[in-house]
């Protein structure tokens, strides 16, 4: 591997209160890239996502995956010596993420205005179904809800069928970008300010509020300007994008899948000429995206017909010699052993604990963005529970073997 470039948030402490999958994907991408994430966990049971999709052992794939490069420590967060410590914590770190029903870090004594009195460059990042403010707020709700509520949901799926999941949590995991990237925002306005004039920046912008609704919303492109300029209501389409066409999924003749997206105006041209097709090619009705729409229909069954003939390995290399954009519909085998997750180290291989016994050489997922010319390499994988109480409690804090047994209950 060539020569590892610096990551750029070396020297940030964070401080996550976070469970499940949105606070816990900020604090990965903020330990990724350097930050000296502290994750703290209830006693006993820790993080619930522990428990997530677990086939063996303790400890789930996912726990590992998305709390990978942090450290664990148990606090007892019921007691007061183990909010005490979270406070002693606070002091010695730059960030805090949470993700709890809002108004659970006031009710125990936790909310901003106690932290920023004790530390008062802190960042907040506070993530919640439907932010911190406004009539819902005090709602719960997880992403599934969220993503009803912003509009997405009703975009996924047939359009004679009730709207589906997509098969990841992605409000959780776009919420946590968004938090990740406000935490940046203000570390990085905190620094511009200390070396302008060295004022401090006030607690309304330090604290990240981000609601998972919202964070979905923004994925929506222009639903609400169509809707409201030209009361255009966005349906379900399929494997089709409204008002985009030919772009879909089409059967090989060896039953595997391809997509292909020939709606660019010159690709269209060529695409009909690689299938075959130089008629539609021509069709003065077919020269625009939504001409194209209006038939779409037809042209994927010309497709379709197209992609039967031959394997899937056929028509792609078909495309791909005409310059059509397509790709293979992969499953976690075929991303396994290709050749370009590879060439950029987004797969590296640990020998992993389920908390039974320990699995050789499994396959995680890079760090991304790439920095130089490939992934970062991951330091380690999300930790045991509490696996680090002891380093953090004593070493950071300087509290006694008595003093951290009455923190972790």
């Amino acid at each position: 591997m060539a020569d590892i470039p610096s990551r750029p948030l070396e020297g940030v402490r964070v401080i996550e209160l976070g469970n499940y999958i949105a606070a816990p994907t900020a604090g990965r991408l903020l330990a990724d890239f350097g930050a000296e994430v502290i994750k703290i966990e209830r006693p006993r049971t820790g993080d619930e996502l522990r428990n997530w999709r677990l086939y063996k052992g303790s400890t789930s794939m996912l726990f590992r995956t998305i709390n990978r490069n942090k450290k664990s420590v148990v606090l007892d967060l019921r007691s007061e010596a183990g909010k005490d410590a979270v406070k002693a914590l606070v002091a010695e770190s730059d960030v805090l993420l949470e993700n709890f029903r809002p108004g659970t870090l006031e009710k125990w004594g936790l909310g901003p205005e106690v932290l920023n009195s004790i530390n008062p460059e802190l960042v907040i990042s506070r993530i919640s179904a439907f932010g911190q403010t406004g009539p819902l707020s005090p709602r719960p709700g997880f992403a599934a809800v969220a993503e009803a509520f912003s509009g997405f949901r009703n975009l996924v799926g047939d359009p004679d069928r009730a709207p589906v999941r997509v098969g990841v949590s992605i409000g959780d995991s776009i919420a946590g970008l968004y938090a990740a990237f406000g935490v940046v925002m203000s570390l990085f306005q905190r620094e511009t300010r200390r070396s302008s004039d060295g004022a401090s920046t006030p607690l309304r912008d330090r604290v990240i509020d981000v609601a998972l609704h919202e964070a979905m919303f923004s994925m929506m492109e222009s639903l609400i300007p169509d809707y409201q300029a030209y009361g255009v209501t966005r349906e379900r389409t399929g494997g089709r994008m409204e008002g985009i066409a030919p772009s879909n999924a089409y059967i090989c003749g060896d039953g595997a899948s391809i997509v292909v997206a020939g709606n660019g105006d010159s690709i269209y041209q060529r695409y009909m000429e690689t299938i075959g097709r130089p008629d539609l090619a021509s069709d003065t009705g077919l020269q625009t995206n939504a001409d194209r729409w209006a038939r779409r229909e037809e042209l994927d069954a010309a497709i379709g017909e197209w992609a039967a003939a031959r394997t899937s390995e056929e028509a792609l290399r078909i495309l791909d010699e005409a310059g059509v954009p397509a790709g293979p519909i992969y499953t976690a085998a075929d991303i396994s052993v290709d050749a370009q997750y590879e060439a950029r180290h987004m797969i590296q291989h640990f020998d992993v604990s389920t908390g039974d016994e320990v699995l050789p050489n499994v396959g995680f997922p890079g760090i991304v963005p790439v920095i130089g010319d490939q992934s970062l390499p991951i330091q380690h994988l999300g930790p045991d529970l509490g696996e680090h109480t002891h380093e953090v409690l004593a070493d950071l804090l300087g509290l006694t073997e008595e003093q951290i047994a009455s923190v972790t209950g």
